[in-house]
């Protein structure tokens, strides 16, 4: 019923409106009006005949219909075209992609292929809305491999990126199965396996191992602490930890080492193995009680934990810890500690006939468990006043000037954003558009259409040309023997006789000019009057790969339109498609501006507006949220460190301010970035997770000592030092796992060239004092 009846309600509805002329829509209602007054008929017709079978079945099959009707809601809602509309299921084909995850791709389960198996390409075509009608168009190449490429339960199959190939490689140790397999064409090409013994160290260690039993013990025995882990050799990052010094010791090292945000991190939950220990004696006094009973907790317990592991056969390197997707297991385990109650219950009636007194005994005792969870968990699971998300997209937002369009590159840097506008109702005046999104169809839909206050983009390619899998990527061929106007590679673009196989186009420059609309410049105010005279005719984007992919397409298509009547922002400088253009973007506060200036050559200083970015950091800005004491988990220290980094901007400002003289306003910058993101909450060195961080870190420093504030800038060293001492302590001690680590190696390398430059630092501004110092304590002379 799950996959077939929409697949059904879609042909209905084809035959409507190609065959009779209805909107969309009409004939999937119509036949699911009869296949409901089937079911109302057969259940009236079965109980007169006296068929209970039969009016049973009919009867389940209706209460799952009724069920599973809910998903007209997703439709319904979506039809209403909401500014939040992720796939845009407004009609029966788009709910089929959308029910099914097309967008995420299929993972092999049971028999599949590997890594590193031979591939060729398959189309499949798909029914899409154009023009009032339904048509037929080609859906993306698709994967399709020859007999003798796959084998029985792949587990080391992704190839979505080279990260993934170099961590099976860790597995395999280059050693393959090769053969000759047969392609559709009939040409014989080599092909290298993995062995089934590698497949399985994998599926043991990492996915069972590192993906469901780490979870499962960081519910039942203890938790490390909330940093994201990546790896079964990171020994500091995310692992289980039960809180028994020797146990935890002999699998993680000395952790007393650690620097503060580790050894004393909210999320350090202990638990003692007990509830673990509960869990087995609840399971076994199941097993002695009731088997039969058992094996149903034990399925379900099995169905929601490693069979999940089975069914989704992640890929390593996930963008974020996946515990969630197996709580059901959690839950089931939960039900074999309550039933240990019952197994001391039963001890006591041994020694003493009172039953309620040894009921009372037993639970008393077992909701130490419980309550040592929860003194744990609090601290770190209590979200209450965390408001650092709202505060990023605020600050992202008021850096924009009015009905610009700002574009962001990822999850983190988009929802928020969608949050502050569409719940707060904070600037919708600026159109959000999010390059991850921009090569499906339904997004580029929607950023042609108005919302809220924001005006729609000017994009101007037809559907046809940007529909689901057409142009998903784009031929670059420099035929044109020199650059060309956007205007003049997107009029070649749409030409009919430049058409590819499959309706596909062609870029023909690497060198594509923006114009520059002069008079636009000075009337929207882009850029600031006294930077008239340094307005370029023209901005250039340099493409250096052979091929684009559909989201470039698009925002060349914008560009190409684009008349400086509206400013654009970028959340980064090195987002997907680039192609140079961070040399046209100034800093803005905490986004950066495209403006028709060279800022590369003209330098920071000369491009950034100082009085009005000024008076944003110190009087519009939010940082209150930054300040507060709350616990910083891993995402928020990710976010505010490597995906935006919040240190970055003041000191840009900073420097700025440094080169024009204004000493006085720098250090008020200066103390505005140590006050909004105090040492506590986001610590100075945090190199193992490889941010520009340390880098912000040290210029700040700097520029302390360079507007004569020596004091400030030492004790900005004190804590830098300090942390860094403890790293590498900490990293360099001479447990198993730590100097011989995956990361150390790079990682204390890094390190040491933090210490050296800040020991010339130093020295140069005359501290050369404390810089021996420095050096003694890091045993470095």
């Amino acid at each position: 019923i799950i996959p077939y009846l929409p697949k059904i309600l879609a042909v209905a509805d084809r035959i409507f409106v190609n065959g009779f002329g209805t909107s969309f829509n009409v004939g999937a209602t119509v036949c699911m009006i009869l296949i409901f007054a089937l079911c109302f008929f057969l259940l009236k017709r079965f109980r007169a005949k006296g068929k209970v079978m039969a009016h049973t079945a009919t009867l389940g099959l209706t209460t799952m219909l009724i069920g599973y009707s809910v998903f007209a809601i997703v439709l319904i809602r979506s039809a209403v075209g909401t500014p939040t509309n992720e796939n845009q299921p407004d009609n029966p084909y788009s709910l089929i992609r959308y029910l099914s995850r097309e967008q995420f791709g299929s993972n092999p389960i049971i028999f599949g292929q590997q890594y590193t198996s031979v591939v060729e390409g398959q189309t499949k075509d798909y029914y899409t809305p154009l023009d009032d009608k339904y048509v037929k168009v080609a859906a993306p190449l698709r994967a399709k491999y020859p007999k003798g490429a796959t084998t029985l339960f792949p587990r080391m199959w992704s190839t979505q990126s080279p990260s993934h190939e170099a961590f099976y490689n860790n597995y395999t140790q280059g050693n393959f199965k090769v053969d000759k397999v047969q392609m559709s064409n009939g040409e014989w090409r080599s092909n290298q396996m993995p062995y089934f013994k590698d497949n399985m160290r994998f599926f043991f260690d990492y996915q069972l191992n590192y993906m469901y039993f780490r979870y499962f013990f960081w519910n039942f025995v203890g938790r490390q602490n909330d940093f994201q882990g990546q790896n079964p050799s990171e020994l500091m990052l995310g692992n289980w930890e039960s809180g028994i010094r020797a146990i935890d010791e002999a699998r993680l090292g000395d952790q007393s080492m650690a620097p503060d945000y580790f050894a004393n991190n909210d999320a350090k939950n202990h638990y003692y193995f007990l509830p673990l220990i509960l869990g087995l004696i609840g399971l076994f006094f199941q097993i002695n009680k009731d088997g039969k009973g058992s094996w149903v907790n034990f399925l379900l317990f099995f169905l929601t934990g490693i069979a999940i592991i089975i069914y989704l056969n992640q890929p390593p390197m996930q963008v974020r810890e996946r515990d969630y997707a197996y709580a059901g297991s959690f839950y089931m385990f939960s039900i074999w500690i309550g039933l240990a109650v019952l197994w001391i219950k039963e001890l006591l009636d041994k020694v003493c006939k009172s039953s309620v007194a040894n009921a009372s005994i037993a639970t008393v005792l077992c909701l130490v468990v419980p309550i040592i969870m929860g003194c744990e968990n609090w601290d770190d699971h209590d979200r209450s006043n965390r408001y650092t998300a709202l505060s990023l997209a605020k600050n992202y937002l008021n850096s924009c000037d009015e009905q610009a369009i700002l574009i962001t590159h990822g999850d983190n840097d988009t929802f928020p954003l969608w949050y502050a506008q569409e719940v707060e109702n904070i600037r919708t005046d600026i159109r959000i558009m999010n390059t991850s999104l921009l090569g499906m169809d339904w997004y580029i839909d929607q950023m042609k259409c108005k919302m809220y206050e924001s005006e729609p983009l000017l994009i101007s390619l037809p559907r046809i040309d940007y529909l689901y899998g057409t142009n998903d990527y784009v031929p670059v061929i420099d035929a044109l023997g020199g650059a060309a106007t956007a205007e003049q590679v997107m009029n070649i673009f749409i030409n009919p006789k430049y058409r590819q196989e499959g309706n596909n186009g062609i870029i023909t420059s690497k060198t594509i000019r923006i114009p520059v609309n002069k008079e636009n410049v000075k009337k929207y105010k882009i850029v600031p009057e006294n930077q008239y005279d340094n307005i370029l005719d023209y901005i250039e984007l340099t493409i250096n790969e052979d091929a684009i992919q559909k989201s470039d397409l698009i925002t060349i298509n914008l560009l190409s339109n684009y008349q400086w009547d509206r400013p654009i922002y970028y959340v980064s400088k090195n987002g997907d498609g680039d192609y140079n253009i961070g040399k046209y973007l100034r800093d803005d506060g905490f986004a950066y501006k495209l403006v028709p200036l060279d800022c590369k050559e003209m330098g920071t200083a000369n491009t950034i507006d100082t009085d009005m970015q000024f008076d944003k950091f110190m009087n519009v800005f939010d940082f209150e949220p930054l300040t507060r004491d709350f616990h910083v988990d891993y995402q928020n220290l990710y976010t505010f460190t490597a995906v935006s980094p919040y240190r970055s901007p003041f000191l840009s400002l900073a420097e700025a301010l440094i080169k024009k003289g204004e000493i006085a306003k720098a250090v008020q910058i200066l103390d505005k970035c140590v006050e909004s993101m105090p040492f506590k909450n986001f610590p100075t060195n945090i190199s193992m997770f490889q941010t520009i961080n340390e880098y912000d870190i040290l210029s700040l420093i700097e520029y302390y000592f360079i507007c004569g504030e020596t004091q400030k800038s030492l004790a900005v060293c004190d804590v830098f030092v300090d942390d860094t001492d403890k790293l590498l302590m900490y990293f360099g001690q001479d447990a198993p796992g730590y100097r011989d680590g995956v990361l150390n190696e790079q990682f204390i390398k890094n390190n040491l060239q933090f210490v050296f430059y800040l020991n010339s630092l130093l020295k140069a501004y005359n501290q050369t004092e404390y810089a021996d110092n420095m050096m003694i304590k890091l045993k470095l002379k």
